[in-house]
């Protein structure tokens, strides 16, 4: 009922195409590789193979493919780890047809979702029953890979990790767009992320205690 209604409802988008429906991941393994797919929804909670499993497959072998998770977020804590693995973004189940489909535009025009409220949320679900030497061992790595940052790299990596667009993160540090966008190349590649949520993952960890 589920992949019903959204088909109905994305494919009377205008410039979306459903091009592959999927029951579980182990069918989204067979049917995405050759449908051409752009964007992928991907639950995470499914029979025969879950949506994480499921993510980290298709996005070591298809890296360019653009997945963006669904979730309740109250049960659903391997969330974080589905977008450690480079999920471009997270929507809730209940997220309005018309923010859906702008989602679904911003993640295929390379703009990953990333919502500051749902994302600290969810960081705060997950890493609440971490370890002590869990938590102390992210941090660690987190901050060492922030040292390779310039001190304006790093103010853009926090804007960045607040959710903010380029050009919010433009207007707060009073600079040009392009250069915010260079910036955000750079620490991509300082950082070895693929994604703006993967930023904020990793400031988070900078900042957690441990």
């Amino acid at each position: 009922m589920v992949r019903a209604a959204l088909a109905m409802m994305l494919g009377g988008s205008s410039g979306i195409s459903v091009v592959a429906e999927a029951a579980d991941g182990e069918e989204a393994l067979r049917v995405v590789p050759g449908s051409g797919a752009d964007v992928v929804l991907m639950d995470i909670r499914m029979p025969v193979r879950d949506g994480l499993s499921a993510t980290e497959e298709l996005l070591r072998t298809h890296p360019d493919l653009k997945i963006i998770v669904l979730t309740t977020f109250d049960t659903d804590d391997m969330v974080l780890r589905a977008l450690r693995t480079g999920a471009a973004g997270f929507l809730l189940k209940d997220t309005k047809p018309a923010r859906l489909v702008e989602a679904i535009r911003n993640v295929a025009a390379g703009q990953p979702m990333l919502s500051p409220s749902v994302t600290a949320q969810l960081i705060a679900a997950v890493t609440r029953d971490d370890t002590g030497k869990a938590t102390h061992d992210r941090a660690l790595a987190a901050r060492a890979a922030l040292a390779e940052l310039t001190e304006r790299e790093r103010e853009v990596a926090e804007g960045v990790a607040r959710g903010l667009s380029n050009a919010e993160v433009a207007a707060e540090l009073f600079m040009g767009v392009p250069t915010v966008k260079t910036h955000v190349g750079r620490i991509f590649a300082k950082l070895g992320v693929e994604n703006r949520v993967q930023v904020a993952i990793l400031v988070h960890d900078a900042q957690a205690s441990g």
